[in-house]
Order: structure tokens, then sequence, then C-alpha cells
């Protein structure tokens, strides 16, 4: 199967509707993730039409739970690394404000040219430790599938929220343990689990509202 036929099977399964030209962005996104993890080392996934369903559909599937309100929202990506989940979500709903965080240098490079390349004018790109992070405006949604606790998601990212926004942790399988560890500050009662088209894996998202600042 080609990748363009694995993107056009996964979107259909997920019933998402996509703007006109999003779907060559996607693709010729995964063909920049190629060329650079050549030498870059982005992703450890170096089959296209694996990239697919690993990166890009497992990326789109959270679009239908995310608490983003219509007009002028906002979406933080942190700990973005090649782009994801952000640059997907970013080519998907264009009227989405995007801002990828990460502190690696040559992952920003990385962000910064696909972005040109892929004309995404609603993109931004923060380099820096999301902890010292200040952002002018507080984002709707802080989304991350990079870190591996709950709580120190939460700890690292709380402050970027803004008053009745969310914290949305993509993980794999349900993270019961993790969830009995939060803080008592941090509230986590809605978790998703996620059919991911031609994946064979568990997949969630973990939505959280932070009650007080830490």
């Amino acid at each position: 199967m080609t990748p363009q036929a694995a993107l056009d099977q996964g979107l259909g399964e997920l019933a998402l509707t996509l703007p006109v030209g999003a779907r060559g962005q996607l693709l010729r996104y995964v063909a920049l993730l190629a060329k650079w993890s050549r030498t870059y080392n982005l992703t450890a996934i170096r089959n296209p039409r694996e990239m697919v369903s690993q990166h890009l559909l497992d990326s789109l599937a959270v679009i239908p739970y995310l608490p983003m309100p219509s007009g002028d929202a906002v979406l933080a990506d942190v700990g973005s690394g090649a782009g994801l989940p952000g640059i997907p979500l970013a080519i998907a709903r264009p009227a989405w404000r995007v801002t990828l965080n990460d502190a690696s240098q040559k992952k920003c490079a990385f962000l910064r040219q696909a972005t040109i390349e892929l004309a995404l004018r609603n993109v931004e790109v923060q380099e820096g430790r999301v902890e010292a992070w200040l952002p002018a405006r507080p984002f709707e949604v802080v989304i991350s599938r990079a870190f591996a606790e709950l709580a120190s998601f939460v700890s690292a990212c709380g402050h970027l929220v803004a008053r009745g926004g969310a914290l949305a942790a993509m993980k794999g399988t349900y993270p019961g343990e993790e969830l009995e560890r939060l803080p008592a500050c941090c509230r986590c009662d809605q978790a998703f689990r996620l059919r991911v088209p031609l994946l064979n894996a568990e997949r969630h998202l973990v939505l959280c509202r932070v009650e007080t600042q830490a």
C-alpha cells in the first residue's frame, strides 16, 4: 500500500474532512520527515507508509476529542520533536493557531524549515525548555505525546494553559497508575480510547484540567 492509499483509507475510517490541499501537505510532510531523518534522526520509523499510520493518523485521531473553541483558538504542542502531533493538526485545522515547542536546536531547525516548505501560516516555533516558557497568551489546549509521566506533564506545562483550558496527553495503554500519582490540583477525568486506522496498538488521549496552579 502506498502512503497516499494508506492516508486515504485512514482518513476515511476516521471520517475526517480536511481542507482542500491538506492531503498533499500531509504527504509532503512525510517526505520531509523521511529526508531529514536520514541525518537528523527525527524518527526511528523510516518507511513512509508506516509514518502515515504511526505519525499522521495517530496525530489526527485526537481531533474529535480536543476541546478547541471555534474562532481564535490557540494550541501548543510541547516536546514536539519532529512536529507531532502539531504539524498534522495545523494542516488539518488551519483555523487553529499552533505553536510547536522543543528544547532541541536541531529539531527546531527542522520544524522551522517544515513550516516554510509546507506554507503553514498558522504555525510558530518556540525553542527552549517548556518549564521556562512564558507565552504572551495562554493556550486553550496544550498537547504532547513526549512526556513519559502524566505528573511530569502537568508539572511542566500547567502554567501554559488558559483558564478553562486543558492539558491533552497522548498515551499508549490506559495510564491507570499514572493517574493515581497526579497531584490534587489536577483533575484528569476524561480518557478516550482512540482507534487509529492501520495501527495495531492501543492509543489513549487523557484530558486534564489544572484546578489551581501548583
